[in-house]
């Protein structure tokens, strides 16, 4: 079939809540994705840093494969034998005493904001009803009501209210603004959420030292500090986690998106017992959350992160492609921003040409970003990309916006 027909398929019968880049996919190994004509591309979106362990990775298609054949789903109606397996691996292999598995980002945002509010009534003594989170502009943790309602994105918001109480919004990258809000409001704020880089709002890199000074502010006032690591975390920005750059142990911590390595949606919240012990049984769950076959996933792609150096090949990849980007002498080009692989071209649009007609011209050339915002590409491929693969693509990515005409 020719790609126009999958595509009107989707316009036909699905919601049009996306706005794909016109490539339809097929085929996807380790850095590159084919189309159903066979054109290979180079994956510079990663499903949003999903797949940082590389499409279809033997190892983690291979754990999904043997459990799909024993055990898929129990819910938590009943006990069995790898969620328990799977939840000592994660709070080890990150550092926490315990874990909350669940399926989506949004949802482990939810359950993070849950056990704050809870936290802040049982452990703080905030009064019923009254607790405050504080949360960052610009930020992106997920479409559910509540989490909407702590953004600042028109698109995210516009008629979709009224809208959840609660949040308290401030700039990012601003220690004055939570330190003032902190002195103001700090006896009902129970947590602050943060993303250690903001990833949807193109790429913003804060200050050095933002983390540490935010999560000594926390400390102070008994408010716990959250850190949204869905996109940033399991070795994206040159770390296993991008708090990691600072030294910072969140007291809540989200994971999503590469926890499964893209293979099934897995996430979870992790937390120590003076936080996660405060929700007891009938109080939080999820059918799916932690079922067999997640738990298994999980764990090989966590191994496969540890194993192949990751996040070390991450931040010394990241290097590489800024210094190789930073090389480009165009007009179109404002600043070139990142961390380890989790980048940004920030574009200057002229002559009704934005951040999507780059992109177009990328995908013919056989490299796949997606701009976010209209003046903004995003780059992140798999974090198992070489050197050699690396330096292909931005070559892709250099001739495109020199030979760009506006």
């Amino acid at each position: 079939m020719q790609a126009s027909y999958y595509m009107n398929l989707e316009d036909r019968y699905g919601a049009h809540n996306y706005h794909p880049l016109p490539v339809v996919l097929a085929r996807g190994e380790g850095v590159y994705v084919w189309d159903v004509a066979g054109k290979r591309y180079f994956d510079f979106l990663a499903a949003y840093s999903a797949v940082n362990q590389g499409h279809c990775h033997p190892k983690i298609v291979q754990a999904l494969v043997a459990q799909a054949h024993t055990l898929c789903l129990t819910s938590r109606a009943f006990y069995n034998d790898t969620l328990g397996v799977y939840e000592k691996y994660l709070a080890d292999y990150f550092g926490y005493r315990r874990a909350l598995p669940v399926n989506t980002g949004a949802e482990a945002v939810e359950t993070a904001l849950k056990l704050a509010r809870r936290w802040g009534y049982a452990e703080k003594g905030i009064p019923d009803g009254e607790a405050l989170i504080v949360v960052c502009e610009g930020n992106f943790h997920g479409r559910t009501i509540s989490i909407i309602s702590m953004s600042s994105d028109p698109d995210a918001r516009t008629q979709f209210g009224p809208y959840t109480p609660g949040f308290i919004k401030i700039p990012y990258n601003d220690t004055a603004a939570l330190a003032q809000t902190l002195d103001t409001h700090g006896a009902r704020i129970a947590a602050f959420l943060v993303e250690p880089v903001q990833g949807e709002a193109g790429v913003v890199v804060p200050d050095d030292g933002y983390l540490r000074t935010c999560y000594d502010l926390c400390r102070s006032h008994r408010v716990l500090f959250i850190a949204d690591e869905v996109q940033t975390g399991i070795g994206r920005t040159g770390r296993l986690l991008c708090c990691d750059h600072e030294q910072v142990r969140p007291d809540i911590l989200i994971l999503g998106k590469a926890l499964s390595g893209g293979v099934l949606p897995v996430s979870a919240t992790l937390a120590d017992d003076e936080v996660m012990l405060t929700i007891r049984p009938g109080e939080h769950g999820s059918t799916f959350g932690g079922f067999p076959l997640a738990c298994k996933v999980a764990m090989a792609a966590l191994d496969v992160v540890r194993d192949e150096q990751l996040a070390e090949n991450a931040e010394r990849m990241g290097i590489i492609l800024r210094e190789e980007l930073a090389t480009i002498r165009s007009p179109l080009v404002r600043t070139i921003r990142g961390r380890g692989l989790l980048n940004a071209i920030v574009i200057a649009p002229a002559n009704g040409k934005q951040a999507w007609d780059i992109c177009l011209k990328m995908a013919d050339a056989g490299l796949l970003a997606k701009p976010t915002h209209d003046h903004i590409i995003r780059l992140a491929p798999p974090l198992v990309i070489t050197e050699e693969q690396l330096r292909q693509a931005a070559d892709i990515i250099k001739r495109t916006i020199l030979d760009f005409r506006q």
